[in-house]
């Protein structure tokens, strides 16, 4: 790989989607590279779920058992560094690396997720993934009947109360700061039991991770034993920015349904494309963009 300069296609990001869009593209014969600096949004998370045959499993195993078929795809190559920049050519793109190293390629697949912008409270980063959680279908499961709250406010509480509620009778939003519902929703709220409190949060107690008490600025303190949190993100590198491809009002990277971007020769997949943050969603959407890319590669050679 050393050697080899020009790909036919370069794949920013070596987790699950761009895994995926790898496999999709070794089995059709395509000369691949997947740039990856190793350092996965999940890796504190201790065990993935909702996602058949792996159930369970941590992320990390799932990743190395998804690598190592990969590799059995002698046109598949890896390179252990981070990609930091990327531009338009007459013939494709050029990519350069923080280690120094220049690619060019004819198509990109970006599968560089995206980064959680954690709040200023004492203990949240230690217990994200673990006991502060973002998704019911991921965790909820195993963070069911106990005494739960969302740290959200507004439409985004509102949408997550309900999924959270199936999973436990014992629910509260914490707001951080003054609420922001409709009467309307304080009503369907209070018809479920579901307690809004507007302090300010100040602290997180845990025990290597896993949350004991919720403190506020006013002093007062809450037992929970979860949290589900609603935070902002930013994309996880500039590229995408970079080379003029269109972000949704949410901060995602603009896709169609094939997983191609608004940049023509640009595809992406995984969390960076998508609200749906999951394992299995990020397989599907890299198998999608690399069954996609192979077919215009096919056509254009045709």
């Amino acid at each position: 790989m050393e050697k080899n300069k020009n790909f036919e296609v370069i794949i920013i990001g070596g987790s699950y989607a761009g895994l995926s869009a790898a496999m999709a593209l070794g089995r059709s014969l395509r000369n691949v590279l997947i740039i990856d600096s190793g350092k996965p949004c999940n890796i504190q998370t201790p065990h993935s779920h909702n996602f058949l045959t792996q159930d369970g499993k941590t992320p990390k195993e799932i990743s190395a058992i998804a690598k190592q078929q990969v590799e059995q795809y002698n046109t598949v190559s890896f390179l252990n560094d981070l990609a930091i920049n990327a531009q338009k050519t007459s013939l494709g793109f050029e990519i350069k690396t923080e280690n120094g190293k220049t690619f060019t390629v004819k198509k990109i697949i970006l599968a560089t997720g995206v980064k959680d912008i954690m709040p200023s409270i004492k203990g949240f980063s230690a217990c994200w993934g673990i006991s502060v959680i973002h998704c019911p279908y991921c965790h909820g499961y195993e963070h069911k009947a106990v005494r739960t709250a969302l740290i959200a406010n507004g439409e985004r509480a509102f949408h997550m109360a309900p999924l959270i509620n199936n999973l436990t009778d014992d629910l509260t939003i914490l707001t951080n700061g003054s609420m922001d519902f409709e009467e309307s929703q304080l009503k369907k709220l209070k018809e479920n039991n579901i307690e809004v409190i507007e302090k300010e949060i100040t602290e997180i107690e845990h025990e290597k991770g896993h949350i004991r008490k919720i403190l506020f600025k006013d002093g007062s303190k809450e037992n929970f034993l979860t949290a589900y949190a609603a935070i902002p993100f930013e994309q996880h590198t500039a590229i995408p920015i970079n080379l003029g491809c269109e972000l949704t009002e949410q901060g995602h990277i603009k896709v169609d349904f094939f997983q191609q971007t608004t940049v023509d020769g640009i595809y992406a997949c995984g969390d960076n494309s998508s609200p749906m943050r999951s394992v299995a969603y990020a397989v599907a959407t890299g198998n999608i963009a690399g069954a996609m890319v192979n077919k215009e590669l096919s056509s254009e050679q045709f």
